[in-house]
């Protein structure tokens, strides 16, 4: 395939979409993906996917879909972009079940429809509990064809390592690793975009599969692409433990009927349904993980002194729960060894979503000319905090949006660059690997790891607190001292994990740094990001996107407004109904 082709990193829900945009104007495109396409984190979601078509009759419209966004992203994000991502989204949905999505139905045969966190409609279609797998493998399906038509070349198992750029700062391809056989190759092309999902192993156990390492989204950071929120890190209120991460137990739990509870006084307390009387269990997702923490941290009242709370449906019939909560109940039944059905499950709060990723303008084209970034790894839809099930709809919209305007500068014929270039930026990846080969210190990278892990995890997840956001800045410089002095054990030349592994250590490392020290600037609460020393909502001085660039001297900070031009500012309340 030629240079022309339009690379794209990430076979998710977003590049997987990205693709079909592409290829649907004739235009080839060349797929890298760090593990089978089928296997992309988008698999993993279970609750749905947001449409507002009102098939229950309760008055929702795209309008108060759009409204309920912006409210629940505290105003954070740029408006125009989120109400076209609701008014597309009935769209989106229809288009999904033409393609073979097997969508739960209603008696009568019309799509089925569950109500999700942050709303009181029925707005979520949904797939039982394992939304996200159907609808990858229905846009794979599409992709293949164009594979099939020759339009579509994949590389999976490919790990991109740099950013190509030509003498005008322009992105003109890209530098990636066969992680089979350890080669280091360079593809050029007119235009890039990243499809890269979350990075939540910067936080070392969260709901992210292990494959959201955070390395990609910082390699094109450093290239001079500028990100946007990175502060805001969304915490799922209902995890499972697990010795290796979290596991996601879905909002759609609690949609279905699910309840949350702990013991007080002797007696069940159903706190959400005593503190939120009109949302009850589906208060937006940072609000319920902040009152699980008050209630186990704070109250002291964890389920027999530990850390967790009880999620509840055995009072639901075992037929509804199998088909509607299948998969995400034979999750917890696996991982737990106890039966969700007839016994309350134990859960807690984990890392599960960014809401900030790379500054995009409204064609999702980043800072750096011809690199587009679509999915979680842009920061343009959900602002402080997303609402549940807007994850799969902004993934596959931006998607859409990217298609039209990628293809539309790609038709620019910009001379090649020129050969000595390409090579030295080639040798440059080949060098950095020769040298975690060539390592032989005393640090184990793993450990290390493992420490910035539980130090995200600790201290900068649901509450937040300047003195101690400074002293986990000083303790991220102290692990980054430690980098240079990592061994490796294994010198094996195909294959090797561990070396991938230590490379990716150092950009996670810089992700940590950049999110520390946005958080610690901005002295107000608004959706995710919560200080108690600031507790309110502060728009006079904090309504403003956070920019994020790398510079010669490290991570600087900067500030934009946010477009709240077609829903003025207001409280954001949930204990009563708006």
């Amino acid at each position: 395939m030629s240079d022309r082709a339009i690379i794209i990193v990430g076979g998710g829900l977003a590049g997987l979409t990205a693709a079909i945009r592409v290829c649907e104007q004739g235009h080839p495109v060349k797929l890298f993906s760090y593990v089978p396409v089928k296997r992309s984190h988008s698999v993993t979601a279970q609750g749905g996917i947001n449409a507002s078509i009102n098939i229950k009759g309760e008055g929702d419209s795209p309008q108060v879909h759009f409204e309920e966004t912006i409210v629940g992203g505290d105003f954070l994000a740029n408006q125009p972009p989120a109400k076209g991502m609701c008014d597309d989204a009935p769209n989106i949905v229809y288009m999904l079940d033409r393609m073979g999505v097997p969508f739960n139905r209603t008696p009568e045969g019309n799509l089925d429809f569950r109500g999700f966190g942050g709303t009181l409609y029925h707005r979520t279609a949904f797939a039982g509990a394992t939304t996200g797998q159907q609808l990858l493998y229905a846009l794979d399906e599409q992709v293949r064809r164009y594979e099939a038509q020759g339009l579509v070349e994949k590389f999976e198992y490919w790990s991109m390592q740099g950013i190509l750029k030509d003498s005008a700062g322009r992105c003109r391809g890209i530098t990636a690793l066969n992680m089979p056989t350890m080669e280091v190759r360079a593809f050029q092309s007119p235009a890039v975009i990243l499809a890269l999902g979350g990075s939540g192993l910067v936080f070392g156990m969260s709901t992210n599969s292990m494959i959201n390492t955070g390395s990609a989204i910082m390699r094109a950071f450093k290239a001079g692409a500028r990100f946007g929120n990175p502060e805001f890190y969304q915490v799922h209120p209902t995890a499972i433990a697990g010795t290796d991460k979290r596991r996601l137990i879905s909002e759609s739990v609690r949609s279905e009927g699910g309840r949350v509870w702990t013991y007080k006084d002797g007696k069940p307390w159903y706190f959400f349904e005593e503190l939120y009387p009109a949302y009850k269990n589906l208060v937006p997702r940072d609000i319920a993980s902040r009152v699980i923490y008050d209630v186990v941290i704070n109250k002291g009242l964890g389920v027999n002194g530990q850390r967790f709370v009880y999620l509840d449906v055995s009072h639901i019939d075992d037929a509804v729960l199998h088909r509607k909560l299948g998969g995400v109940l034979e999750i917890y039944e696996k991982f737990m060894g106890e039966d969700p059905y007839h016994n309350p499950m134990k859960v807690y709060p984990a890392v599960h979503y960014s809401m900030g990723g790379m500054w995009v303008d409204y064609s999702q084209m980043t800072s750096m000319p011809g690199l587009f970034a679509v999915g979680e790894c842009d920061y343009q839809y959900h602002g402080a905090n997303r609402l549940g099930a807007n994850s799969l709809l902004s993934c596959i919209y931006a998607g859409r949006v990217v298609g039209k305007p990628v293809v539309e500068y790609s038709k620019e014929i910009l001379p090649a660059l020129a050969e000595a270039e390409v090579g030295e930026a080639v040798q440059r990846e080949v060098s950095a690997f020769e040298e975690v080969f060539s390592s032989n210190g005393d640090e184990n990278a793993y450990a290390i790891q493992d420490e910035m892990g539980e130090l995200m995890d600790n201290n900068v997840t649901i509450v937040r607190d300047n003195k101690v956001l400074d002293g986990v800045a000083s303790k991220l410089r102290d692990l980054e001292a430690r980098l240079p002095r990592i061994g490796l054990r294994d010198k094996g030349r195909r294959m090797n994990a561990e070396a991938v592994f230590v490379r990716e250590l150092r950009d996670r490392m810089l992700y940590a740094k950049m999110i520390v020290q946005a958080a610690r600037l901005r002295d107000e609460s608004r959706g995710a990001h919560y200080k108690p020393e600031f507790p309110k909502r502060d728009d006079a001085n904090w309504l403003k996107t956070t920019l994020a660039d790398y510079t010669p001297d490290g991570i600087k900070i900067s500030y934009e407004p946010v477009d709240v031009s077609l829903l003025p500012l207001r409280e954001r309340r949930y204990d009563v109904k708006h």
